[in-house]
């Protein structure tokens, strides 16, 4: 059945492609969403950048035809903006939400037969549209519920004559049931014995593979668990291009991260050199309000990288001759810089991480993905229930997509590291509030 879907300017901002992903149903635009969307598109942001690009792509569909009749889309379905010429907006402010609740109104008077729905990732108006009779849904084409996403490990019985041929020759085949390639797993014998090993479903996914052994660690850092094993397994395998670490605040998702990156980088030579960037959303002020230079300003940002490095130099010693992180930027071995500047950018034989992933959108980690060239790698870390981006949430954040868009895929690995390591304080805090 038709519906009329009827779209906030969250979810433009959120995804502009999103007009393309209700079928062949009809998407209204009230003309006060454009209206909020114009007073965006000037900022040198994330923000800015999809507000733009939204704009450009309503023009470029009007193609001859009229957006208040409605132009026609690939899909089947229909655009139309929506505009009340005893209302239209001329320099006044106005209300957008209630507008949107207006329109909705307004759709459903003139169509009864049509349902109308109102989609919007603001809370507040879905909770003020269902107070009106008015469904309203959050937008669901990207989303990717928590309690469903891969978790990139798994446990499997075998017996003490398989356990012995995997001890031996380091690989076992797969007899039974497809897997996901580079999935980690933890082989047990079913005699009830105390024999266990931990190995990697193989890129093919036609057997189990023994794990990479960093017997010093990394740069001084040893796994303290299971889940380190394995994320450290996927940092040093260079067949791996993509690796996503997910967990809670202390289990070691950033410091693994980049102590790989100094050890294949700087070490190992195997790339030019360590790349971490992070995406800002402040917690009250913006960050243009900070004084300084561009590096005053984000020196708090990229604090928590600083403090990653400076912990690996306190257990590693000196890194190329440098003995503290501010040497290692100086020296340009190491380059810590915002998300924002990534855009437009070709990196090539570089050890890149994404730190904060969790506060991406779907499209902004597809901007970051596509950044990558030859020889690249990528590590991204996120901790889906800390999300401070206002236009993402645990289910549809780009750090969630991209796991459960990936995990198929031979170049690519998912660890969910879930036992804190960083203190007992600081693991009971994670747990208990």
């Amino acid at each position: 059945m038709r519906k009329n879907y009827i779209l906030d300017a969250n979810i433009l901002i959120h995804d502009p492609n999103s007009i393309f992903q209700f079928a062949d149903n009809t998407v209204i635009i009230p003309v006060g969403v454009i209206s909020e969307i114009d007073q965006f598109k000037k900022e040198r942001t994330d923000r800015g950048y999809h507000a733009r690009a939204v704009v450009r792509l309503l023009d470029s569909l009007r193609n001859g035809e009229s957006l208040a009749s409605g132009v026609h889309l690939d899909s089947g379905g229909q655009l139309r903006v929506y505009c009340d010429p005893d209302q239209v907006f001329t320099g006044s402010t106005c209300n957008v939400d209630t507008e949107i609740l207006r329109v909705a109104r307004a759709v459903q008077e003139a169509d009864p037969d049509t349902p109308v729905i109102v989609v919007t990732k603001d809370i507040n108006l879905r909770i003020r549209a269902d107070a009106a009779g008015i469904r309203a849904e959050d937008y669901e084409s990207d989303r990717v519920l928590l309690a469903d996403i891969y978790t990139g490990q798994f446990e499997k019985v075998i017996t003490p004559e398989a356990m012995k041929e995997f001890q031996e020759s380091g690989r076992l085949a797969v007899t039974d049931g497809p897997l996901t390639p580079n999935e980690y797993v933890l082989l047990r014998t079913d005699n009830g014995g105390r024999g266990s090993a931990l190995a990697r479903v193989s890129p093919d996914a036609s057997s189990f593979q023994a794990l990479h052994q960093a017997r010093e660690g990394l740069c001084g850092i040893k796994p303290r668990n299971k889940e380190q094993y394995f994320a450290i397994d996927a940092l040093l395998d260079e067949q791996i291009r993509l690796v996503t670490l997910m967990g809670k605040a202390g289990t070691g998702k950033t410091l693994l991260a980049i102590a790989a990156g100094v050890q294949l980088s700087l070490r190992r030579k195997l790339y030019r050199h360590v790349l971490v960037c992070r995406p800002i959303f402040p917690v009250g002020r913006d960050l243009g309000f900070l004084p300084g230079d561009i590096e005053q300003k984000l020196d708090p940002w990229m604090k928590p990288i600083v403090d990653a490095v400076e912990f690996l130099l306190d257990s590693a010693g000196s890194i190329c001759g440098q003995t503290d992180c501010a040497g290692l930027l100086r020296s340009g071995l190491m380059e810590i810089q915002p998300l924002t500047y990534i855009r437009g950018r070709s990196i090539s034989k570089r050890f890149v991480v994404i730190d904060e992933a969790q506060n991406l959108t779907p499209l902004e980690v597809k901007t970051v993905i596509t950044r990558m060239g030859q020889g690249a790698k990528v590590v991204l870390t996120g901790d889906p229930y800390q999300i401070d981006n206002p236009y993402v949430d645990a289910n549809s954040n780009g750090f969630t997509y991209l796991v459960n868009q990936f995990k198929a895929q031979g170049i690519s690995a998912h660890i969910e590291l879930r036992k804190g390591e960083r203190s007992e304080l600081a693991e009971l805090a994670a747990n208990l509030l």
